[in-house]
């Protein structure tokens, strides 16, 4: 079960949403949503919205039981951006992580983007550094 912090109206409530939009993501579907259950900072809902996918998408978030995923499914397909919206409107969390469908997390990545929001309140957005890999898991270059 995870664990939630508790308001001052008493709502139990994530720490941070991690947010997700699918569209025909199933090649990669797994390894953004196994890099995002398995943060050490535990204290998080995963939402994730399909947007009619046509693919396997749907079968591959439905397999997995962790209580902390909410799965939203779109009759239609609105696209990326109202999805998100759509997301943002039911998100619980303090903070906002947003994660693509063919992206994965650092086990840290959670811990330490939460650790230094809340160590540098005058700071209202973070970004991570990227590594760009090919198909076999070779790092091709290096964002900061």
């Amino acid at each position: 079960m995870p664990s939630y912090l508790i308001d001052s109206d008493f709502i139990l409530k994530p720490q941070v949403t991690v947010l997700t939009s699918v569209y025909n993501g199933a090649s990669y579907l797994n390894e953004a949503i196994e890099s995002v259950i398995h943060q050490t900072w535990t204290n998080f809902e995963f939402i994730i919205i399909d947007d009619a996918s046509t693919d396997n998408s749907v079968k591959i978030i439905k397999s997995y039981k962790d209580s902390r995923i909410r799965f939203i499914q779109n009759e239609q397909n609105i696209g990326q951006t109202a999805s998100l919206n759509k997301g943002l409107e039911v998100a619980n969390g303090k903070y906002i992580a947003r994660l693509d469908q063919d992206d994965v997390c650092l086990s840290e990545r959670l811990k330490e983007q939460v650790h230094f929001l809340e160590n540098h309140p005058n700071i209202s957005i973070v970004s991570s550094w990227e590594y760009t890999i090919d198909a076999q898991g070779v790092k091709k270059r290096a964002w900061k």
